[in-house]
């Protein structure tokens, strides 16, 4: 298949790769120029000068950009050159209401838009185990859907436009509530006088285990945090979490919380930072 992907950062540099991979026929845009052409030298294929150039002909478009806007522009310009019964996915995380007012403008060019955001960070995109939450028209979805199980662990329809946006969400609600009782679990072990090593080995094969404890357990307690999702990004998706909440009248007091230690992250200077870096601030506490 003629595949296009626009975006090619910490995540869409690996996606599109395993893209190419799979033998399908690569075009790639990239804001950065240079990205584009390291990503052809590493992966072959061919880079172009807009999104629109690199949709021309396309059968699908993968889009792993910053944010609503980003999308939108994109957007607007693929539907000037796709065919129709072409696809646009969007791996962006962004709003609900996004996905919806993309469908809309996409179907009255007979181009579908599936909305498919993605969990499993830096690593499952290099590894090609990403969890991938989707939504859409039915049809669409099952044209994209064996093309991007190229770097998929699983692949789950969740309904109409913005459904995949949603369960992105519930996911990042999920996330922050585990970082941050990991952060303090971490703080309290180390101010009470704990090897944190042997605090993990005595309570991860318990009740208390999570994916987060095995891979952000040791790094936390050595407080290095240069490497994997950011806090700005982090703070964009709860934005989002909390923008949803308020329309759909659920109650995220907890996400609210979390958040507003993110920004005493980045007060600290851990824009950058993993997720992980919640517990920056309470070791810093702990230590004064």
């Amino acid at each position: 298949m003629k595949v296009a992907f626009v975006g090619l950062g910490v995540m869409g540099f690996p996606m599109a790769g395993h893209l190419a991979k799979a033998g399908h026929d690569m075009r790639v845009f990239n804001r950065s120029p240079e990205k584009a052409a390291a990503w052809v030298v590493a992966h072959g294929g061919d880079a172009g000068d807009s999104p629109g150039e690199v949709g021309r002909g396309s059968a699908l478009v993968a889009l792993c950009v910053g944010n609503d806007d980003d999308v939108r522009g994109v957007v607007a310009e693929l539907l000037d050159v796709l065919e129709p019964g072409s696809v646009i996915v969007d791996h962006t995380t962004t709003s609900a209401k996004l996905a919806r007012e993309m469908a809309g403008q996409c179907a009255t060019r007979r181009v579908a838009f599936v909305d498919a955001p993605v969990s499993g960070g830096e690593a499952g995109a290099k590894s090609g185990q990403l969890a991938i939450m989707v939504g859409g028209d039915p049809a669409g979805v099952a044209i994209a859907e064996p093309v991007i199980g190229a770097y998929a662990k699983s692949i789950r329809y969740m309904g109409p436009a913005g459904s995949g946006q949603l369960t992105k969400m519930v996911n990042q609600i999920c996330i922050a509530g585990v970082v941050q009782g990991l952060a303090e679990a971490v703080a309290f072990a180390t101010n009470a006088g704990l090897d944190p090593t042997q605090v993990y080995e005595a309570i991860s094969k318990g009740a208390a285990q999570s994916w987060q404890m095995d891979n952000r357990w040791a790094t936390m307690a050595r407080g290095e945090f240069e490497f994997g999702f950011a806090v700005d990004w982090m703070r964009k998706d709860l934005g989002l979490v909390l923008d949803e909440a308020r329309s759909n009248g659920s109650r995220a007091e907890v996400t609210a919380l979390v958040d507003q230690f993110y920004a005493e992250v980045q007060s600290m200077g851990g824009r950058r930072w993993d997720t992980s870096s919640l517990a920056a601030r309470l070791m810093r506490k702990g230590q004064t």
